[in-house]
C-alpha cells in the first residue's frame, strides 16, 4: 500500500521529504517508472494542491508550472520547447519542475534553461538554496539536488536575450523524444549562446562555437559554416536506440545553424 500525502503549502511538502517521501508533480515521468517496475514508492508527496509552485513572477518560474501554460506564457525559445512535449494532456500535467528533477539528457525544458545560464530553486528543512545549471545536472538523469529537497522553482536572469530559437530533431514531428534539442540565443550586442540536449550526458553548451559567432557582427555563409563544424565537434553524443553517434553529431551542427540564422533574421 503507498500512501499519498495531499500538503497544500511548500512548508508541509518539505516535511513529508524530510522523512522519506517522493514528490509526485504531474507523474509523466514517475508513472512510466512505476509502471515499468522501476520505482516503487512506499511514501508519495503529491505537488499539485500547492499555489506557491504555481506562481511565476517575471524571472521566477514555480516548479508547478505545466508545458500548457508554458507554451503560452513563457520565453519564445521555452515556449518552443513547451508545445513539443507530449500530447495535449501531457503538457496539462508535466511540470517545468518535473522535467528539471528528472535530468534526462532529451529533456526538452533543459537547453533553454542551459542557453540562459538559469539556477535552481531548493528547499529543505535546512533551508533554501539555489545552483545554477551547469551545477545541478551532473550526469544522466543524476542532479545535485540533496535527499529531502524539493524543487520549488526556475530563477531566470534579469536580463534576456532579445532573439532566441528552440529546434528538435526526432523520428516523427510529434509525442517523440528529441534524437537533439538546441537554443540558439543572440543579444543586440551580437554574445550568442547555443544549448543542446540529447548529445552529452547532461544539457551542454557549446563554447568554442559561441566564442567565436558571437566574435562576428555579420555573419557569412562561411562563418555560418563554421559555426556548424564547430557545434559538431563540442557535443558528446552516444549510439543508442534512437539514433548513432555520427548522426547525432551531425544534426547538431546543422539544427544549431539553423536556429542561428532564425535568430540573424
Amino acid at each position: 500500500m503507498v500512501e499519498v500525502q495531499h500538503p497544500t503549502t511548500v512548508d508541509e511538502a518539505v516535511a513529508a521529504m524530510s522523512e522519506g517521501a517522493l514528490a509526485l508533480a504531474g507523474g509523466t515521468d514517475l508513472m512510466v517508472e512505476i509502471n515499468f517496475g522501476h520505482a516503487r514508492p512506499k511514501n508519495v508527496v503529491a505537488l499539485r494542491r500547492i499555489g506557491e509552485l504555481a506562481e511565476w513572477e517575471p524571472n521566477r518560474i514555480g516548479a508547478g508550472v505545466t508545458w500548457s501554460r508554458l507554451e503560452r506564457e513563457a520565453p519564445l525559445a521555452l515556449a518552443q520547447a513547451a508545445r513539443t512535449v507530449g500530447s495535449p494532456q501531457i503538457r496539462n500535467a508535466g511540470t517545468l519542475g518535473g522535467n528539471v528533477a528528472t535530468a534526462s539528457p532529451a529533456g526538452d525544458g533543459l537547453p533553454f534553461l542551459a542557453a540562459v545560464d538559469a539556477s535552481i530553486e531548493l528547499m529543505s528543512s535546512a533551508g533554501a538554496r539555489s545552483v545554477p545549471w551547469n551545477e545541478f545536472f551532473v550526469g544522466v538523469k543524476k542532479t545535485t539536488r540533496r535527499a529531502g529537497e524539493l524543487i520549488t522553482a526556475v530563477r531566470l536572469p534579469e536580463s534576456m536575450p532579445e532573439r532566441q530559437s528552440f529546434g528538435k530533431i526526432g523520428v516523427r514531428n510529434a509525442m517523440v523524444i528529441a534524437t537533439v534539442c538546441c537554443v540558439v540565443t543572440r543579444s543586440q550586442t551580437g554574445v550568442t549562446t547555443v544549448a543542446l540536449g540529447s548529445v552529452a550526458p547532461t544539457p551542454m553548451r557549446a563554447r568554442q562555437a559561441e566564442a567565436m559567432i558571437s566574435s562576428i557582427d555579420r555573419p557569412s555563409e562561411s562563418d555560418l559554416s563554421e559555426f556548424a563544424r564547430l557545434v559538431s565537434e563540442e557535443v558528446k553524443p552516444i549510439t543508442d536506440h534512437r539514433s548513432t553517434e555520427q548522426y547525432r553529431r551531425h544534426a547538431a551542427g546543422i539544427l544549431a545553424r539553423r536556429l542561428l540564422d532564425r535568430c540573424l533574421r
